[in-house]
Parts: structure tokens; sequence; C-alpha cells
């Protein structure tokens, strides 16, 4: 049976899963637990990766060889709650952009249940362009995967669990060519907490899940638990790994 996300108990059992700081992202040393300062929103100052390069793996859509943020393909990058175009320092539902409150949307939901009375559902399961950070940060044709482009890529591509410059992560390779894409067990970020590093990959897809508006679909990997689609609240901060056609 497939573990719950391993946030869902971060509250609880936050030691078990070694927090380290947010000082960790963007290719810092893993071992670095320097607190970061306590201001909402971190300035982006951060160049796109000069080494950028789209990578064909045979499927529909080419995908980037770094996370967001990153200048190397083992480099975590940045975090970011989804529908969120800027890195922040504290992750839950006050500080997230799409929410009125804690517990009203007002972006990105089918149910009138869960706006603020006054807003009809916009019906909107896809990201918009520009909440869509890997097109707002890239340009071009850049943009986040939709669920079924991630759905592709775990079925189309063989997962190996491995380390790069001493990063742990999945190699993840094409069936139908040599070609592969690295993609680092960042963990994830909740309130201001980094959890899961070392031991996780989490990557946002642009689908809404509809069945339950205040989650998104993400790619949830680990070496444990293989590889799988995953719907996790829309206020955790995740790495991006854009596509390109």
């Amino acid at each position: 049976m497939k573990k719950n996300f391993l946030f869902v108990a971060m509250l609880l059992v936050a030691l078990s899963f070694g927090f380290v700081s947010c000082d960790m992202i963007n290719g810092n040393d893993p071992d670095d637990t320097t607190q970061d300062g306590s201001e909402n929103v971190v300035e982006d100052e951060k160049q796109d990766p000069v080494s950028l390069e789209s990578v064909d793996l045979g499927l529909s859509v080419k995908w980037a060889n770094c996370n967001v943020g990153a200048t190397k393909p083992e480099e975590y990058g940045d975090f970011y709650a989804w529908g969120e175009v800027a890195p922040k320092t504290y992750y839950d539902w006050g500080t997230y952009k799409w929410t009125q409150g804690n517990d009203m949307l007002i972006k990105y939901f089918t149910d009138e249940g869960d706006g603020n009375g006054e807003m009809t559902a916009d019906n909107k399961t896809v990201l918009d362009a520009g909440d869509d950070v890997a097109s707002v940060s890239k340009g071009g044709n850049w943009r986040i995967p939709t669920i079924a482009e991630v759905e592709e890529l775990i079925n189309g591509c063989i997962w190996t669990w491995t380390t790069l410059n001493g990063v742990e992560g999945y190699e993840v390779k094409s069936k139908t060519n040599d070609n592969t894409i690295f993609l680092p067990a960042a963990g994830g970020r909740f309130l201001d907490e980094h959890g899961a590093s070392r031991e996780e990959c989490l990557y946002w897809s642009s689908s809404l899940a509809v069945e339950e508006n205040f989650s998104a679909w993400s790619l949830d990997a680990s070496e444990i638990d293989g590889v799988y689609l995953n719907p996790i609240p829309r206020n955790y901060g995740f790495p991006i790994r854009g596509v390109t056609k």
C-alpha cells in the first residue's frame, strides 16, 4: 500500500524527517541548516539556468534538464506553491495567493462550495500562463507539465534511484532512446520547514485535482514507494521541472 504524503504527518513527527532549513534549496550543501529570515516572500534574483536544455525522451513534450531556479540537473532550484510564481519562506493557506482566508478559493475551482460565496466557479483546471512559473521565468514555449504529461513520463521511461554528484534522486531514461534526465529528491516545504529532502521527488503538474479543488496533481516518487501521481494541497512548496515542444 502506498504511503501517505510525508507532509501529512509533518507537524506530528517532524524530527523523523530530519527537517533542514530553507537554505538547502538552490543547490546549496544539503547539510547546511542555516535558518532563513522571517519575511514571507523572497525576491528571486537568480537567472534562468545558463545550461538549460530541452531533452527529447521520445514523448509528446521535451523535458528541461534542470529545475526552475537551478543551474545544474542535481540542484533543487526554488520551491513554489501551486500557481504561484515566487518562492516564499512560509507555506500555508494564509500565505497562499489563491485563497481568501484559510478555507475559500478565489481562483482555480470547479465546486461553488469552495469559493467565497461571491464568486462563481471559474472551472479552470490547468494553470494560466501568468500563473505558471516555468512559462513566466523561461518564456517561449516553456511551461509546467500537465498531469497527463507527467503520467506519460512515468510510463514512457525507466526510473532508477541513483545519485548525481552526491545528490539522491531518480534517473529517468527514455524507453525509446538513450536520453535521460535527473530529478533530484528535493522534498518539499510546508510552513517554514523543508521536509523529505533526499527521500522524495515531489514536482507539481499544472493540473488541478478536480475532485479536491484545494489540491493539485503532483509527481511523487521515492526509492521505497516507487513512482506515482498524488493530489497534494496547493499551499505546499514543490520544485518545478518545465517542458516545451
